[in-house]
């Protein structure tokens, strides 16, 4: 089917757009204003109480609307699944945190009853996260290091897992103060600078970590752990050394784990549509993990690690290590970051995927009263989870109400089973976590796919990885942050100027580099700049307009010489005629000086500003630099397209002093053609554009 478009009306400067159908501006009483604004934010009424309310704590929100019938089955269903799950996973992690598993039990109940009263994310399984407790676990050894001979049940040892214990919470409490002030800053956007190629390179190097720091539990080895730049290849370094003194039951136990986790995980993912649950195998493994080492005797017969004592019972408040705050605030400003950055991407994800928005500062105040008030209760730093969030949706999940019945299951096993699981071997939990590891090796499928899409952001992923795997985990992000905003920079920096073209018979213009049908108007070069004009491009700005417009220093002096000789001719023959003398001399040098303008062919410039999202000082000072350049070589400036903030800074550094106001047109088009009809000189066609 094909259609066409005719339009016929007035060409339009800004300044006669902006009278026709513009705001009239309205008289400011900025102090008023402000004083009306905090008055209404502090009045006070019953109906903005319950407003607030139900923003800061939505449960109160959303479970007045909650449809019983419909919802509580997958929730439940989706609940427990998740409640199961969570504890393998939470005294595995605690390993990574150098902490007693207990700690990780603790973590897994706490943030899922904060998260399900003040979260927006439906779908989020907030509790232990391999990267973060891998990062926690950095902090807790460099401030307090294994000691080589340590006994288990001596009372040093309870000594050593206080401060253990006290340095993870301590990092909880700041992590929890700072998004706090995060919150109250309304800092919520900070998240957008973890890109996605950055949080999926920086996760899947994090998993390798995880994998290596695993090993000495998986082989029986009592190694220290390792911090700090080049620790991964320290450790592997390590464990190869120590190779001959493996313990081989541990060694058995791990290799039985993993026949047994990873192929009933791969059925698990392959077949997720048509399993109403995922097979609870982790879960499944510690039990029977358990039982044959109890039956067996590891620990005594062959020397296998176990967890140990479990208490039973609920945690009793505790302050963390205060006095250890401002030795961690560094590293967990990064853990911060990192909890907070995978948390909100999870809650988006699910979002987008079922229909609903969450507001992401919300989440720093739901991820901040969890890691605050946890901390409390010796839990060490808590975020969303890759595992359970997936498990939790494709369970069948509809609401937050699902931790609830998350939280009962590890609250059950906190007061009565916890104990049972004494004999329970570590290598077992060093496997768990290994397996738990899946999503984030398989993030490198994903980088064909970057690569066709975007290779500056392969690049970047591929530099995350390297940092991340190479240095050290925060030290990596810190480094893939920053090398992704100098690529933002130098995008910017290097946005290219164009030449625009005409397609014939419509008001199209079109670079002529990429539209060789299109062609250039005669007589006026337009032109198009496809980024912010700041100080950090001024100068490439610069170069790409003195290339195109052919605007060199020589040309500059030859055209302002040659200008001079015509005003001085002009002069002359003034007063030559007052003298009644004909001075035959000035029509030839007049014709001279019009023979050279037109051999150039450029007497009009237009610049294209659609492209143009901003002009600082620098920027707008070029404009008057290249405006009266364009001046001395007999050529007049154009403006079009301009956004309100680019015109108005452009306004207010003076340029107008130096180009015509009504040389700025709303459209390329209305200033083409007001070029063209003032070139003509037909009155009757001078102010409408016909296409």
């Amino acid at each position: 089917m094909s259609a066409s478009v005719a339009v016929y009306r007035n060409i339009y400067t800004e300044d006669r757009f902006r009278q026709s159908y513009g705001t009239e501006d309205k008289p400011r009483g900025g102090g008023q204003r402000f004083r009306e604004k905090i008055a209404e934010r502090c009045r006070c009424s019953r109906e903005a109480c319950l407003h607030l309310l139900r923003e800061r704590v939505p449960i109160f929100n959303w479970l007045p609307k909650y449809r019983l019938k419909k919802w509580i089955l997958g929730d439940t269903i989706a609940g427990l699944t998740v409640g199961i799950l969570h504890i393998p996973q939470g005294m595995a992690f605690a390993l990574l945190t150098s902490v007693a598993p207990i700690y990780g039990l603790y973590t897994s109940f706490f943030p899922v009853v904060l998260y399900m009263l003040f979260g927006t994310g439906r779908h989020v399984s907030t509790g232990t996260f391999a990267v973060v407790s891998l990062m926690t676990g950095s902090v807790v050894e460099q401030l307090v290091p294994t000691p080589l001979q340590l006994n288990s049940s001596s009372p040093e040892a309870a000594d050593f897992e206080a401060q253990r214990i006290g340095v993870a919470s301590a990092v909880a409490l700041l992590s929890g103060i700072m998004m706090l002030c995060m919150f109250g800053l309304q800092l919520g956007f900070l998240s957008t600078y973890l890109s996605e190629p950055i949080v999926k390179a920086f996760t899947s190097a994090a998993a390798f970590h995880v994998t290596i720091s695993q090993l000495q539990s998986m082989l029986g080895l009592r190694l220290p752990r390792h911090t700090g730049p080049f620790s991964l290849f320290k450790t592997l370094a390590s464990v190869i050394e120590n190779l001959p003194h493996t313990n081989m039951a541990e060694l058995l136990t791990s290799l039985v784990c993993l026949a047994i986790l990873v192929p009933v995980k791969e059925v698990n993912m392959r077949f997720r549509q048509h399993l109403r649950t995922p097979i609870p195998v982790e879960i499944l493994t510690v039990i029977i993990a358990t039982g044959v080492a109890y039956a067996s005797s590891l620990d005594s017969n062959y020397d296998v690690q176990i967890v140990g004592h479990i208490p039973a019972g609920f945690p009793s408040p505790r302050m963390p290590a205060l006095h250890k705050l401002p030795e961690v605030a560094g590293d967990t400003v990064a853990i911060t970051f990192v909890g907070y950055a995978v948390s909100v991407s999870l809650a988006m994800i699910y979002a987008d995927k079922h229909g609903y928005s969450i507001q992401p500062n919300q989440e720093l105040l739901a991820h901040g009263i969890s890691n605050t008030v946890s901390s409390l209760f010796t839990c060490f730093p808590s975020s969303a989870t890759l595992a359970t969030t997936n498990i939790l949706e494709s369970s069948g999940g509809f609401t937050q109400l699902s931790g609830l019945f998350t939280s009962l299951v590890v609250l059950i096993v906190l007061l009565l089973i916890g104990p049972l699981f004494y004999f329970l071997p570590k290598a077992v939990l060093a496997c768990i976590n290994v397996t738990s590891l899946r999503q984030m090796f398989l993030q490198f499928q994903d980088l064909p796919d970057l690569w066709r899409v975007s290779k500056i952001d392969f690049v970047v992923w591929l530099v995350t990885w390297l940092s991340v795997v190479v240095l050290n985990v925060d030290m990596g992000l810190a480094i893939g942050v920053v090398f992704s905003m100098m690529t933002v920079i130098c995008r910017t920096q290097r946005a290219g100027c164009s030449v625009l073209g005409r397609a014939s018979n419509t008001e199209i213009y079109r670079p002529l580099e990429n539209h060789n049908k299109c062609y250039e108007v005669p007589g006026v070069k337009i032109l198009t700049y496809n980024g912010p004009i700041y100080y950090g491009n001024r100068s490439f700005f610069r170069e790409d307009m003195s290339r195109l417009l052919g605007l060199t220093p020589e040309r500059i002096r030859s055209r302002e010489k040659a200008r001079k000789a015509l005003e001085k001719r002009e002069r002359e023959a003034v007063n030559t005629v007052e003298r009644g003398v004909a001075n035959t001399s000035f029509s030839s040098e007049n014709e001279f000086f019009k023979s050279e303008t037109a051999e150039s062919e450029v007497q009009a410039v237009l610049i294209d500003c659609s492209s143009v999202i901003f002009v600082d000082v620098a920027g707008a000072r070029l404009f008057i630099q290249i405006c009266i350049e364009c001046q001395k070589v007999g050529v007049c400036i154009y403006l079009a397209n301009c956004n309100e903030s680019v015109l108005k800074i452009l306004t207010s550094s003076g340029l107008m002093n130096y180009m015509n106001p009504q040389h700025i047109f709303v459209t390329v088009h209305d200033a083409v053609m007001y070029i063209q009809q003032q070139k003509e000189q037909t009155p009757e066609n001078t102010t409408t554009v016909w296409v």
